[in-house]
């Protein structure tokens, strides 16, 4: 009887030493990402479950319901911008953010799009490499797995990235980028062209993957920025398409807005 009892225990001993759960889905080893998510959430369930009450942009049914935050679950200050960026941010504020680029259908860049909750992600992996799908903006991200930056490659909304697996954590290596997006957590909170981000994904649930993403910018940054949010799983859930510009009847007005520098005030 003794040694019945340590056949079975022994191998629970070893999962838990090695931090590895039965829930989490895996793939030559690694924790499979593979699924449709939802960015800045916490909680398990299906997208209508999860988004129950909540108006156009959450699920969409209830137009009379309160809109979804863009993100949540997030740690620490926001950006520690230099004090000629941190005016910067300010004249964006002044404006009520109407200088926003996804105002005008641009895509929303990093690491905005991983913690926008309004609109589901789509992550396909195999060995080689992560494939990630956004709704929103209808914009996308090839991550070769242990390979290198390219050397032709131009600066984008999205930047470029290259992954590696660190234990059951995905990490991945982004550069390359523009400077015409705003990286969320409040309203123009922009970066320059010299931006450099290290994400981490790691699967901890079925139902959970833990994101952080560490952002660099020494033009603007006078340190890094370190952000924490989740993203949870929506089974059932597929993307739709996203056509920003066939609905937007505000460009004009927002450009017209931009150029004269007009400002909001306080009632």
């Amino acid at each position: 009887m003794m040694r019945v009892f340590v056949l079975l225990v022994v191998p629970a001993l070893l999962v838990a030493q090695s931090g590895r759960t039965s829930s989490v889905p895996r793939m030559g080893g690694k924790p499979d990402l593979t699924g449709v998510w939802q960015g800045g959430s916490t909680t398990a369930g299906s997208w209508e479950e999860a988004n129950r009450g909540v108006g156009v942009g959450g699920s969409g049914k209830d137009p009379s319901a309160p809109a979804l935050p863009s993100s949540n679950d997030r740690v620490g200050d926001g950006p520690p911008y230099q004090e000629a960026a941190a005016k910067k941010v300010m004249e964006s504020y002044k404006m009520r953010g109407i200088d926003d680029p996804t105002a005008r259908c641009l895509p929303p860049g990093l690491p905005r799009a991983n913690t926008l909750g309004l609109f589901p992600i789509q992550i396909i992996q195999t060995p080689q490499q992560v494939v990630m799908l956004y709704e929103y903006m209808a914009v996308f991200r090839v991550i070769p797995l242990n390979a290198k930056h390219r050397d032709d490659v131009e600066p984008s909304y999205m930047g470029d990235s290259v992954g590696h697996w660190e234990g059951d954590t995905l990490v991945v290596d982004v550069t390359n980028f523009n400077d015409k997006t705003w990286l969320g957590g409040g309203t123009g909170t922009f970066h320059s062209d010299a931006m450099h981000i290290t994400e981490k994904y790691t699967r901890i649930s079925k139902d959970r993957i833990n994101y952080t993403a560490i952002i660099e910018d020494p033009k603007v940054f006078t340190k890094p920025w370190v952000i924490e949010s989740s993203m949870m799983l929506r089974e059932g859930t597929h993307l739709g398409e996203y056509v920003c510009a066939e609905n937007n009847i505000d460009t004009g007005r927002y450009e017209e807005m931009i150029k004269n520098g007009v400002k909001f005030t306080r009632p």
